[in-house]
């Protein structure tokens, strides 16, 4: 286990050496504090010095700097030899021992991979739902949700993490915003480790459901609409097609969930987490959230979202029509179909 754990962890930081550089740097340097927090085991909360962290970093973009160029390494295996992105191949190795691997593609066309101990398994329709816990090597990035070759992945760790970082983000601005609304659901100020751990449990569903839509999504949406990804590596185009997906996703599983549940917490959540070019291009979702912090009941959520799912699946299969005909000079062409089409 430990020379697998090295293998995966080195394929880690050959994905990150390629990729690292697609962020801002403001958001570099915050995944980078997420992740020495990880590697070196930091406590919750603990302030993390300077100086220690900074030459951790300068050690790290050394590193990258030698592993570059560098091969994925095949994963060994009770001397079985698996291509590292044989994710269902290596499951089938290890899940018995009580551990659980992924090796995919993330955003940009990024290979993430990851090594942790199973906490849960199950199988959802003919997908396999995989929930880890202690993650024994990751990436710089660490999407607690993930969908890879017919399994969902809910990585409780980096969810538990992401939390975290977001707890502490809210402490630096103090703003009202959805954000502050989730957390003041729970007692982050004097129990914060029960605080977190049921927070975690709480959004494990939404991430789940997620995914689930994601498969839903995929479904409808075909073998084109990722070939249409993988020609639209690094681009604008390729960020407003995952948000349209992403819509689509929660408008059939995500978003009905919520509503299920009516959880104040994890509804302040989810729109706290909507990214920036998901609020752009769907205004009426934010709008909907206003109305139900006004009103205190969910019609409005629940008025829109049939609207939406049907808007969101329309204007995916036109970008996949867009695809076909402009090949990969159809990337100017779906950003002014995206911008004329917000909703």
């Amino acid at each position: 286990m430990r020379a697998l754990q090295n293998t995966v962890q080195n394929n880690c930081h050959i994905s990150d050496a390629q990729y690292a550089g697609n962020y801002t740097l403001c958001i570099y340097l915050l995944k980078m504090r997420e992740f020495y927090r990880w590697e070196s085991q930091q406590p919750y909360g603990v302030q993390i010095p300077r100086d220690e962290i900074g030459h951790w970093l300068t050690e790290r973009e050394q590193l990258w700097d030698e592993v570059e160029d560098n091969s994925y390494s095949p994963l060994i295996i009770n001397s079985n030899i698996i291509d590292p992105f044989e994710t269902r191949q290596v499951n089938n190795h290890l899940n018995d021992t009580g551990y659980v691997y992924s090796g995919g593609y993330g955003l940009y066309g990024k290979p993430v991979f990851f090594l942790a101990e199973l906490e849960h398994m199950e199988t959802l329709d003919d997908f396999t739902l995989y929930i880890s816990s202690r993650e024994l090597a990751r990436d710089l990035a660490a999407p607690p949700g993930m969908v890879q070759d017919k399994c969902v992945f809910i990585r409780r760790e980096s969810l538990r993490r992401f939390i975290w970082e977001k707890v502490e983000e809210s402490s630096w601005h103090k703003q009202e915003n959805p954000l502050a609304r989730a957390l003041a659901c729970y007692d982050f100020n004097n129990h914060p480790d029960t605080s977190l751990e049921k927070m975690t449990d709480i959004e494990v569903d939404t991430v789940l459901h997620h995914e689930i839509g994601e498969i839903k999504a995929g479904q409808i949406l075909g073998d084109d609409w990722e070939q249409m990804l993988t020609d639209l590596p690094r681009s604008q185009a390729e960020i407003m097609a995952r948000a349209v997906r992403d819509n689509i996703a929660d408008a059939i599983s995500t978003l009905p969930k919520l509503i299920n549940n009516a959880e104040a917490a994890q509804i302040h959540f989810y729109f706290a987490n909507l990214s920036s070019m998901r609020k752009l291009i769907f205004p009426s979702l934010m709008n909907s959230y206003q109305d139900w912090l006004k009103n205190k009941n969910t019609s409005a959520i629940k008025k829109l979202i049939n609207k939406a799912e049907k808007h969101w699946i329309d204007l995916a299969q036109s970008l996949i029509q867009l695809h076909k005909k402009h090949g990969n000079n159809c990337s100017a062409h779906m950003e002014a179909l995206i911008k004329h089409n917000y909703f």
